[in-house]
């Protein structure tokens, strides 16, 4: 797997390159965010690793702008621990979160997790092609339209759009949707959850595509109007 390390701590850059090339992967290293945006829309990256101390731009923007042009998995990596950096940094399109300092041994398991997610989910789905009133989910392209319009989701989104399409009307858990979508339990709070619930109605352009039940969690709708 190609991946693409944006830091701009020599040190981190060096410890965080060699723990990875021992585990096959290979590394490209950029330490400023208009690097990283260049280099991300080159498409070569399978997978991007993020600070977001950059010395040129703030992490957030470089992920908002790679956004805009590629879905290529991105997982920060921040010294930030504050709840709300995180939750920012997944509304603008980040897959993964991770705290410095952390073991190198977590960070293989998270890009595995995000990998996989990303190029294939592995849940049974009953048909390719689900339609919901007017929204459709092509499940084997991973593209999504609203009366024929497609729209833009990040891997993430997407991945929680089909959980929550798998049993429309089912209400599912906030814990249960972190276990499924994200694969782990890692954050002890579900804001994540609620930050790509609020991206997804406003990417769907309907806030009740989407309906809370206080509580418990989320269930897929379709809106009366």
């Amino acid at each position: 797997m190609n991946i693409l390390l944006v830091e701009d701590d020599p040190s981190v850059a060096a410890s965080v390159i060699d723990g990875l090339e021992n585990e096959g992967f290979k590394v490209k290293h950029v330490s400023t965010g208009a690097a990283a945006i260049t280099e991300a829309k080159t498409e070569k990256a399978e997978l991007i690793l993020l600070d977001l101390g950059l010395p040129d731009m703030d992490g957030q923007q470089v992920c908002r702008a790679i956004r805009t042009d590629v879905t290529t998995p991105i997982i920060i990596l921040s010294a930030r621990s504050e709840e709300v950096d995180r939750v920012l940094a997944l509304e603008f399109g980040a897959d993964d979160y991770m705290v410095k300092p952390f073991g190198m041994r977590e960070l293989v398991a998270r890009i595995r997790a995000v990998s996989r997610r990303s190029a294939a989910p592995d849940r049974e789905v009953a048909i390719a092609n689900q339609k919901i009133g007017p929204l459709s989910i092509d499940r084997r392209s991973q593209r999504v339209f609203v009366n024929s319009i497609e729209v833009a989701l990040t891997p993430k989104e997407f991945d929680l759009l089909e959980y929550l399409a798998s049993d429309p009307g089912a209400v599912y858990r906030r814990n249960d949707i972190m276990r499924e979508v994200w694969d782990t339990d890692w954050y002890q709070t579900t804001k994540t959850v609620d930050a790509h619930i609020a991206s997804l109605r406003k990417k769907l352009d309907h806030p009740d595509w989407i309906e809370a039940v206080r509580g418990v969690g989320f269930r897929l709708a379709v809106p009366s109007a």
